[in-house]
């Protein structure tokens, strides 16, 4: 059995796997490949990964001579030929690339995209997702900080007093929840609005003020995802949140709904209300964001109010974004690698038939290859 760890594209600072854990899989009897400097940006070169025990090869080599083929972003189009890795594993996002999935199935690839793990208790060790989300939310309030004009924190000085900034946060998931923990831990007050009453003991737990809005679809089924919303529930959102909007100097949105644009949560004119300065961090970007000014990979200013658009903070922290991912990709390989190290696909594992896309030359996800049919 041979993995092949993939360099990512040149915005991407992340690596598949680190030196510590190819040490793992050479334990297991796992041969290990790793093309060229892919690590480098992680802050782990090939010197590292060579006495960790692996081969480092040129990226033909590596798709040509592995089982499976591991990058976080889907290998380009030029990567998949007549001889290559049987199975791919990474985070494609495949209801918003139904096409590349099919294209992929055609050529015989089995596809593993960990954006698809069902998000169970037994799954909590391999979900990328909520490993990577932590980060963000962490990192979304060290770089809100960083382009606010005031302290977070409530100053009494013989210069005078300094209020606190407000923060609202908008989604308390995974990255939500960070978030709150970071911003406290700051010295912020802060507020948080999310559709699920469950969480409500979570925010307040970490200090933070939860805002109820009554008449919400039941989310708490959704692995940490927002819901679609009744349109008189959505009207009754707005208006709680336009108060808040109102009144905070930091604001910070995470909401998504799994295969499908994100929900704007935040209009032009609540922008327009907000205080010259403030500043908003949409997590949410790449899927449309969840304001209406929203522009992915962007920072754009309006009215004064900074409205960064980034859904990959995580890498902005390459070290441990790739240690966390490499650990939840270490512990998915343990269900379809055996104990001698050979692969050993068992369709009858709910996490396993969860994640696969594609096997035996056809889209097996139920949702993927309805957008399949549907030419989505």
């Amino acid at each position: 059995m041979t993995i092949g760890i993939l360099k990512e594209p040149a915005h991407e600072t992340r690596v598949s796997l680190l030196p510590e854990h190819v040490t793992l899989l050479k334990k297991w009897n796992v041969n290990v490949l790793v093309e060229t400097t892919a690590g480098v940006n992680a802050f782990a070169n090939d010197n590292k990964y060579a006495d960790a025990g692996a081969t480092i090869s040129s990226r033909a080599e590596v798709m040509q001579n592995s089982d499976i083929a591991l990058s976080i972003h889907p290998p380009l189009s030029g990567d998949i030929g007549y001889k290559t890795a049987n199975i791919l594993l990474g985070i494609y996002q495949p209801l918003f690339t139904a096409p590349q999935m099919k294209e992929w199935a055609t050529k015989g690839l089995t596809v593993f995209s960990m954006d698809m793990l069902p998000r169970t208790t037994r799954a909590q060790s391999m979900d990328v997702l909520s490993s990577q989300a932590n980060i963000a939310g962490y990192k979304a309030v060290l770089l809100a900080a960083n382009l606010f004009p005031k302290y977070f924190p409530m100053f009494m000085t013989a210069a005078g007093s300094v209020p606190p900034a407000k923060m609202l946060i908008l989604g308390a998931g995974v990255a939500g929840l960070q978030a709150i923990a970071t911003a406290k831990r700051l010295g912020a007050v802060v507020e948080v609005f999310d559709t699920r009453p469950a969480v409500k003991e979570e925010v307040q737990s970490l200090g933070a003020k939860f805002i109820e809005v009554e008449g919400a679809a039941d989310a708490s089924k959704a692995g940490g995802y927002a819901v679609e919303q009744t349109e008189e529930f959505l009207q009754k959102q707005k208006a709680k949140i336009a108060e808040s909007v109102a009144k905070a100097d930091i604001i910070i949105t995470t909401a998504q709904i799994p295969g499908k644009k994100a929900p704007v949560l935040i209009t032009a004119g609540m922008i327009a209300a907000m205080k010259n300065g403030s500043v908003i961090i949409d997590l949410a970007a790449a899927t449309g964001g969840n304001t209406e000014l929203t522009k992915n990979n962007e920072t754009i200013i309006y009215n004064g109010v900074s409205i960064v658009g980034n859904s990959f903070l995580a890498a902005t922290m390459p070290s441990d974004a790739s240690k966390l991912y490499g650990k939840n990709i270490l512990n998915f390989l343990q269900l379809i690698i055996n104990k001698e190290g050979n692969l050993n696909l068992n369709f009858e594992d709910d996490l396993v038939k969860g994640t696969c896309v594609a096997h035996g030359g056809v889209v097996i996800n139920e949702k993927v290859s309805m957008l399949v049919a549907t030419g989505s």
